[in-house]
């Protein structure tokens, strides 16, 4: 589908609710900024556990996907050294200990360290329930790689209903995303939510951007905005929100953008949008240390 004329943003992403991983003691991980390297790419094999070991010399067991990708896609073996990561800033360097048919042994060659998700969070809300052929895949993975902190589906009366069946395959699109930018916090996928449940988040947020046709240049919007590192990315259905829809979330307090005067397909909208806010955030964050 293509945005309208000036500026149409569309839907996005797909839905599911955040998968929860905890640590049963935090202080068994070491934090510091000298950790951030990990998670840039080059290094080893990385792959998913909801489980860490809690130390060096533990051992944790590898099963299902992680199990078959490791043993049948890569062919990794015995002594074979990978890291084993949570989606929660858990991260741990250690070998395959043994290799069985229904798993691995996986034992820590050192202590687990815990690194701080990054300042930037963007909370992207997108009424996407009716992307099909793929392009909510697609739009889910690029913004786990550009490091959306959350995305939410948008309920809306052009966009009222999402559909259930597709949670799993999301949840793999992200976990697969994350181990290929080498990205150490899962995007959360949360429940979907209607344009009364997100004024309230709109009206807590000091930046809210609602994406509509022939609103304020996204750059000039920035420019006059606050030095802020998080807040709203709202999108919405093929057809444009109502008139009443942008009335409530103006009112609640968001700004409209646009981006520019070209028709762009839901997709492309969405990821130059946030793109920019990524690279904005960061920016302030360089010129502000």
């Amino acid at each position: 589908m293509l945005i309208g004329n000036t500026t149409r943003f569309a839907h996005l992403l797909n839905r599911p609710w955040e998968k929860t991983v905890s640590f049963r003691s935090v202080r068994a991980f070491s934090s510091s900024s000298s950790d951030e390297p990990n998670q840039s790419r080059g290094g080893l094999p990385r792959f998913f556990s909801q489980v860490l070991p809690s130390s060096k010399g533990a051992v944790v067991r590898v099963e299902g996907d992680e199990f078959w990708h490791m043993t049948k896609v890569l062919r990794l073996s015995d002594n074979d050294r990978v890291e084993l990561f949570n989606g929660k800033g858990g991260l741990i360097e250690g070998s395959i200990q043994r290799i069985d048919r229904s798993g691995l042994d996986f034992v820590a060659l050192e202590d687990p360290k815990l690194v701080l998700p990054h300042y930037t969070q963007w909370h992207v809300f997108a009424a996407f329930g009716t992307l099909k052929g793929g392009r909510a895949d697609w739009l889910v993975e690029k913004c786990t790689e550009l490091g959306a902190h959350s995305v939410t589906p948008l309920l809306t009366e052009r966009s009222p209903s999402i559909s259930e069946n597709r949670v799993d395959r999301l949840q793999r699109v992200i976990l697969a995303a994350s181990k290929q930018c080498q990205r150490l916090h899962e995007m959360v996928l949360s429940p979907p939510v209607k344009i009364d449940g997100l004024l309230p988040l709109v009206t807590q947020s000091k930046l809210s951007f609602v994406a509509i046709a022939e609103g304020t240049p996204l750059v000039s919007a920035l420019t006059s905005s606050r030095k802020e590192s998080s807040g709203l990315i709202i999108v919405g259905p093929e057809g444009d929100f109502t008139e009443k829809e942008l009335n409530m979330m103006m009112e609640a307090g968001a700004t409209a953008v646009g981006l520019g005067s070209h028709r762009l397909r839901v997709e492309t909208a969405t990821i130059a949008l946030l793109a920019t806010l990524m690279l904005w955030s960061d920016s302030q964050q360089m010129s502000n240390p």
